[in-house]
């Protein structure tokens, strides 16, 4: 391997010289100014300069159209999507037009190439993948594809083509910027046309490995399936926040395999406890690797895409690997947060009833709601008509539901809840559908499927002689609360071992023989 290169360069003095002589003043005279990330010059009002966290006024002077004209003369031509750059720089020069098309704003942006930036996915981009780094602007997405081309370039000695849109990467002018190493460019007309430049790049020039910023449109997409079937290893990058997001976005979602309804017959509906229409995965991703960049040293790697993306369809957690990096500068590893599990033992001699719903005689069972629109649950309560009361205090509940995105912040409410023994129930969106069929599953009332009950405890009567004559456990479908108990009940009945398993909406049961604990 070759060295490991650590520092930033960002030729900032470049950047300066194309200012104001009163604003370039003003930032000299600023302490911080390794954090600048942009300088506004808007026609009017005060310069701004803006930092990762925060911003300030540069000076009380406001900007005037000479000091515009000013920077536009020295910097590189405005293209269609009005970008310009300073030649053998990273930085950016974005413009804000009037009605008339002329200038009156700019966002001057600073550019930096942050040499050892990909060691924290080092290992992943090597692998010779498809990799989609994903993630909000502002989190290093571009600074990360720099630096790939560069290792993948100089220390690996592998044929790399960069297509560089707005010149982001590479930078302004003919002559690509050293950050990206030995690796070619190829600088895109227009924005429109990135999709026809990423298919040239793979028939002419025999690129190992094509990278690409921002893919945006569908047609970079059918774009980057094509390089992908041929061979070419893919690394590009895309706006986004989770791969969730991701996957329901109509323009980019065949990225990581696309969605499609199928309809399941009646028979696979029961054995699955789902409803007939569901949604599945349509075809092999583009990209064999997802790497969510959710700030500059924290990221989610999810090292297969498709299993990812089948168990979000199933509404299973994929569970991506956490890596950090500290302070120090090593990476560290968190570890996958165990499946909370319980074992359920039901007395013999309790009947199914409310009390096995955790419903006292005599009282409606009481919810408290942390993130979940009460107007949501409201009409869920009043449409299936069950005895079900949103309480305020948190003492007075019998259960909790929250998000699953709160859940796992484990905040004090939730941390209160557990310590106080309150079951805490989960769902995955604040939306009403989800509501809707949380308070089904509680009280084991399904719209589509009257008869999940009956299917539930035949499954567990078959599943209870099978443990008995093979000796192994068996684990039962997905199916609600109260039909759960029920079949807990039903292994007890065989003397048997029952346990619950996963999270809410798709809890279920794990019958085991008496012979054999969970360990074993």
């Amino acid at each position: 391997m070759g060295e490991q290169f650590q520092g930033v360069v960002d030729n900032l003095d470049k950047l300066f010289e194309v200012l104001p002589p009163h604003i370039r003043k003003a930032l000299e005279e600023q302490e911080n100014i390794d954090d600048l990330i942009e300088i506004v010059m808007d026609l009017g009002r005060a310069p701004e300069i803006r930092f990762s966290k925060g911003f300030a006024v540069l000076s009380e002077r406001v900007v005037e159209r000479e000091d515009i004209e000013y920077v536009v003369q020295r910097v590189g031509m405005f293209t269609r999507d009005n970008r310009a750059g300073i030649e053998r720089t990273l930085h950016r020069i974005s413009c804000i037009r009037n009605r008339l098309g002329d200038i009156v704003g700019l966002t001057l942006r600073v550019g930096r190439a942050v040499y050892g930036t990909i060691d924290i996915i080092r290992d992943v981009i090597i692998s010779g993948k498809n990799i989609l780094l994903l993630g909000p602007p502002g989190v290093g997405k571009t600074t990360k594809l720099r630096e790939v081309a560069r290792v993948l370039s100089d220390e690996f000695q592998k044929r790399v083509i960069v297509v560089d849109t707005s010149n982001e990467i590479a930078g302004d002018g003919d002559i690509p910027h050293p950050a990206i190493g030995r690796a070619r460019r190829m600088q895109v007309s227009s924005p429109e046309r990135q999709h026809d430049v990423m298919i040239e790049a793979v028939e002419n020039h025999m690129p190992e490995v094509i990278i690409v910023d921002e893919i945006g449109r569908e047609e970079e997409a059918r774009a980057a399936r094509t390089i992908a079937e041929r061979g070419v290893q893919l690394i590009a990058t895309a706006h986004g926040t989770t791969l969730e997001n991701l996957l329901f976005n109509p323009t980019l979602s065949d990225l990581v395999g696309g969605i499609q309804s199928v309809i399941l017959s009646d028979e696979e509906a029961r054995r699955r406890g789902t409803q007939k229409a569901i949604l599945e995965r349509k075809a092999v991703p583009t990209f064999d690797i997802v790497v969510e960049l959710r700030d500059r040293d924290t990221v989610a790697i999810y090292h297969d895409t498709a299993q990812a993306v089948d168990l979000l369809l199933r509404g299973y957690d994929p569970e991506p690997e956490i890596r950090r990096r500290t302070k120090e500068g090593t990476v560290q590893i968190a570890e996958h947060r165990p499946r909370r599990e319980e074992l359920v033992v039901v007395p013999r001699e309790e009947e199914p009833s409310r009390k096995v719903l955790g419903m006292p005689e005599g009282r409606m069972l009481r919810v408290y709601l942390f993130a979940i629109s009460k107007n949501y649950m409201q009409r869920a309560i009043a449409q299936a008509k069950v005895p079900l009361e949103i309480v305020d205090d948190l003492n007075r509940a019998d259960l909790v539901l929250t998000l699953k995105s709160r859940y796992r912040k484990r905040g004090s409410k939730i941390r209160e809840a557990e310590n106080r023994g309150i079951p805490v129930h989960v769902v995955r969106s604040n939306t009403y559908n989800q509501i809707q069929k949380f308070v089904h599953d509680l009280f084991g009332y399904s719209e589509t499927s009257p008869e999940s009950e009956e299917s539930g405890l035949l499954e567990a009567e078959r599943a209870a002689r099978q443990v008995l004559k093979l000796g192994e456990p068996i684990e039962l479908s997905p199916r609600n609360a109260f039909v759960r108990r029920l079949q807990h009940k039903i292994a007890e009945r065989y003397n048997l071992f029952s346990q619950s398993i996963g999270e809410e909406p798709f809890r279920r049961v794990v019958i085991y023989p008496r012979s054999l604990s969970k360990d074993e």
